[in-house]
């Protein structure tokens, strides 16, 4: 086992810091200040996923925003679910799972998956080889296998090793400062950094 090594630093209050820019918060994350801190963590636009696993209640499903590519070689992605959710053991436990990128008109299957992690009713979806779930329409899925999971504070972080990709045309759905919405890439710099 590896032994790490704790640093000790000296935590700042808000009186040690430097005054906020015009129309800024600034503020040291703490007892107090989860609101302020959930709302910084916002303003990082992301894309919307629902994870699929099948379990040993049948299947489940969750929206997740914590999605992210992690490595090219081996072909490695990972998410984070929260260690609250009731949903939290399955996922962190499934040897197999599916990590769906959503469409813009997909709000509606987010919102679903966000509560309802075991009805999977008025959503078309075929069964995997491993008995993963995997929803149609959607703009990527991953089909995965579970490569680690690590501690990361009140959640987990899931690595999943990429098995099968399927990917499809269309614009993703967006989630920023709590609510969904979308890209349009022809408002933005055309480059394609290669």
């Amino acid at each position: 086992m590896t032994r790490q090594a704790t640093l000790k630093i000296p935590r700042p209050t808000d009186g040690d810091l430097a005054p906020p820019a015009a129309g800024a918060d600034r503020f040291v994350p703490g007892p107090g200040a989860h609101r302020r801190l959930r709302d910084a963590f916002g303003r990082f636009a992301t894309g919307v996923s629902i994870v699929t696993t099948n379990s040993a209640i049948g299947p489940l499903g969750m929206t997740a925003n914590s999605f992210s590519s992690l490595s090219m070689d081996p072909p490695l992605v990972l998410w984070a679910p929260a260690r609250k959710s009731r949903r939290f053991a399955a996922f962190t436990e499934a040897p197999h799972f599916a990590i769906h990128i959503l469409a813009h008109d997909q709000r509606a299957m987010a919102l679903h998956f966000a509560t309802q992690g075991h009805d999977f009713a008025g959503f078309d979806t075929v069964e995997s080889v491993t008995g993963v779930p995997l929803l149609a329409g959607c703009l990527s899925i991953f089909e995965c296998t579970l490569e680690a999971v690590h501690v990361g504070g009140d959640h987990a972080i899931v690595v999943g090793r990429v098995q099968v990709v399927q990917t499809a045309e269309g614009a993703p759905l967006v989630f920023g400062s709590g609510r969904f919405g979308g890209f349009d890439p022809h408002l933005v710099d055309t480059h394609r950094p290669r």
